[in-house]
């Protein structure tokens, strides 16, 4: 089949969206952090696209959807730094756009998934920590999901379907989310007074974007221009919306008063849960799975933080996890062959197998993100630790760990450059006379 310059043009813009959802996504976190961690948070973020983009490159792309000779695990190594992979012809995974560009959609999917744990990790993880948890994570945890998933491995083959990543990245991530804050421990002083966001505008600022570059995200999952995108865009939209209102509607209820910051975690649960249904359910179904998964994730925050104790700084464990299980599992019931000719049909569509089958491939995602993560954050604690100790954390770790801050009047800055310098000094780094 021949290259479409529509499907073509339609996925420079997709991948271009997914772009745009990374700093958005440094945007939401920083403004719900205290302001003495909100560089940090952009340090995470931004130095992790450049790391999971160079890995993708080099042999990411190739474990996750290379030529499988491993019965369905992983894919092989030919093609490392996309060697093979065709700029002017297209890959069988989607067979009207050139090759290269699969890779560049799918590339910003390998970032962004890793980058969700830091509103996990969030005012107490190391930096240098943290670089050596992302990259394991993707390639222990992640690359190996794709390819069972979407790289036509042992799952694929068992009839699991995700349209864009509710199984894949949603629970993944979410489950790894609560073992990585449980290895972590709670934050100094946990509790309500350490949940007060340092910037509600930033916030918000940065969930519409997340919430612009979604349609990106779930749409260009469709690898084509077309009625499918069409779909997909008006289901995202319609379950952020209900979502968000029913985060709203629970929070007044509970505290007695309309809150923005439930609005805006409702409307990214409403996201991230439609997500692996997106392209298989109608926009009617997407109203009532945006019902579910506004009353699961808000209950989930119910259970993990507060009845729990759990410190997932900003409740990817709910947000994601929980949000992506309820739309995972949502495919079983009502995914429909007249939406999606390529996709299945559920238990409300004459197939009550599907369900199983979805949950089959929501329990291996879970338990690897889980198991997986958990592995990982306890070796590093053991090799380096993880946790930067409560000097750095009761400093914050924006001056602590990379001597800037996000807002610094004139005193606080000749009192940061001051004590950089003598730290410096103590290490006889550099000489420095100050007046």
């Amino acid at each position: 089949m021949p290259i479409d310059s529509g499907d073509t043009a339609w996925m420079l813009v997709a991948g271009s969206l997914v772009l745009l959802m990374i700093p958005a996504l440094g945007l939401f976190e920083s403004g719900l952090l205290r302001k003495k961690n909100a560089v940090s948070v952009f340090m995470q973020i931004f130095f992790g696209l450049a790391l999971l983009s160079v890995m993708w490159f080099v042999f990411g792309f190739s474990l996750a959807f290379g030529p499988d000779e491993s019965g369905g695990l992983i894919g092989n190594m030919d093609w490392v730094f996309l060697k093979g992979v065709p700029w002017d012809e297209a890959l069988d995974y989607a067979p009207t756009i050139p090759g290269v560009l699969f890779v560049k959609f799918q590339l910003m999917f390998a970032a962004i998934t890793p980058l969700l744990l830091t509103g996990t990790i969030a005012e107490r993880m190391k930096f240098s920590s943290f670089i050596i948890f992302i990259a394991s994570w993707s390639i222990l945890i992640y690359y190996p999901l794709v390819h069972w998933v979407w790289g036509g491995g042992w799952l694929a083959e068992l009839g699991v379907v995700d349209f864009a990543g509710g199984i894949v990245i949603h629970t993944s991530v979410g489950m790894g989310a609560l073992a990585a804050a449980i290895v972590l421990g709670r934050r100094r002083f946990f509790g309500p007074a350490i949940e007060i966001p340092h910037s509600i505008p930033l916030a918000v600022t940065g969930s519409a974007l997340l919430w612009l570059g979604w349609f990106g995200f779930n749409a260009g999952s469709a690898l084509a221009s077309g009625s499918l995108a069409g779909n997909t865009v008006i289901v995202t939209h319609m379950a952020s919306s209900v979502s968000a209102l029913i985060w709203v509607g629970l929070s007044w209820m509970r505290t007695g008063k309309p809150s923005v910051v439930a609005a805006v975690n409702g409307a990214i649960a409403g996201l991230a849960g439609i997500t692996p249904a997106s392209g298989y359910v109608s926009v009617e179904h997407s109203f009532v799975i945006g019902i579910a998964i506004g009353i699961a994730s808000y209950s989930g925050i119910i259970i993990f933080k507060e009845k729990l104790k759990i410190d997932d700084a900003l409740d990817v464990s709910s947000v994601h996890g929980v949000a992506g299980i309820i739309g995972s599992l949502a495919i079983g019931i009502f995914a429909s062959k007249l939406v999606n000719p390529g996709g299945p049909n559920g238990l409300l569509f004459g197939n009550p197998e599907q369900l199983g089958i979805q949950a089959i491939g929501v329990g291996v995602a879970a338990a690897l993100g889980f198991c997986g993560t958990w592995i990982i954050m306890k070796v590093l604690d053991f090799l380096v630790g993880v946790r930067v100790s409560p000097e750095v954390e009761d400093a914050g770790l924006d001056i602590s760990e990379h001597a800037e801050r996000a807002y610094a009047d004139e005193e606080e800055f000749k009192l940061d450059m001051d004590t950089y310098v003598d730290e410096l000094e103590e290490k006889d780094e550099f000489f420095f006379n100050k007046k």
